[in-house]
């Protein structure tokens, strides 16, 4: 009989402490093609979800409340390709910080996981914008896609670098706990509902998710190197992206890996301070 005050067919919090750090090893000794390709998967499919945020944040019928939350419903699929289809996501393998607080692996492979699977992701996310650009996407409802990605992404450009870090930061608290809470999950169901709400949270607040915006920053660029920039516009600029996405990463990484992984960590995983202690 389950000794357990609440009956759940998910796994129990200290057991996805053991699931998630189980597989941040598995992660951490990928090898490099593999690890690479799916990284490349996770950015095309976080950029498939900010392709549908930017579709709805287009639509100037939509009130802000309405707006904000739809579009971050939307993004949604976006994560849920990662969990389910399978791809190394940068801003969910901050978590790999569980297996290397408890020795594991190595702050070597953290570290090559983390920037191999960040550049993957931006040739993904990338690539994607230019795909969706030459699709001519960005022309629907009358050139209001194109415009909405624009106006997006030189909101992003604009943020201050304590603005976009802190943004960055809730962005990885609420992904992870989305990462997490789907690591519980039985089924594709329950890893849709674990993931929807964390995730159209962090949209619907305006927090940063640093491969999302490798994805709008660079089509917002195609957009504005194909129709031209009137004199005296804001123009997005590589140095503007590459500020942005430098304070949002760093964010990202402290939300994930100290706020969410190694605050479990002390929780669940960390050895017993006590003599005989018995770990949960």
């Amino acid at each position: 009989m389950s000794t357990e005050l609440f009956g759940s067919d998910a796994y129990s919090p200290s057991e996805v402490a053991r699931r998630v750090e189980t597989v941040g090893v598995a992660k951490a000794q990928m090898a490099l093609l593999p690890l690479a390709m799916l990284g490349v998967l996770a950015g095309a499919f976080i950029g498939l979800g900010s392709m549908l945020f930017v579709l709805v944040r287009s639509d100037p019928g939509l009130g802000f409340a309405a707006s904000q939350l739809l579009s971050g419903l939307v993004f949604s699929l976006g994560l849920l390709l990662v969990v389910v289809a399978g791809a190394e996501l940068f801003t969910g393998n901050n978590l790999l910080a569980m297996a290397w607080a408890d020795g594991r692996i190595s702050s070597r492979q953290v570290l090559h996981n983390w920037v191999v699977v960040c550049a993957a992701n931006f040739v993904g996310a990338a690539g994607l914008a230019l795909l969706v650009h030459l699709s001519g996407h960005t022309g629907l409802g009358g050139g209001a896609v194109g415009r909405a990605v624009v106006r997006i992404a030189l909101a992003k450009q604009e943020l201050g670098w304590q603005e976009a870090f802190f943004r960055g930061v809730l962005c990885n608290v609420l992904v992870c706990m989305a990462v997490w809470m789907a690591m519980a999950g039985r089924s594709v169901v329950d890893k849709a509902v674990a993931v929807v709400f964390p995730v159209t949270a962090f949209v619907a607040a305006g927090f940063e998710h640093s491969i999302a915006n490798m994805y709008l920053m660079p089509l917002a660029m195609l957009v504005q190197a194909g129709s031209g920039i009137a004199a005296g516009s804001p123009a997005l600029t590589l140095g503007g992206m590459g500020a942005n996405l430098a304070a949002v990463i760093a964010g990202n990484l402290v939300g994930g890996s100290v706020l969410v992984g190694l605050t479990y960590h002390v929780i669940y995983r960390r050895k017993p301070l006590v003599a005989g202690a018995r770990e949960p």
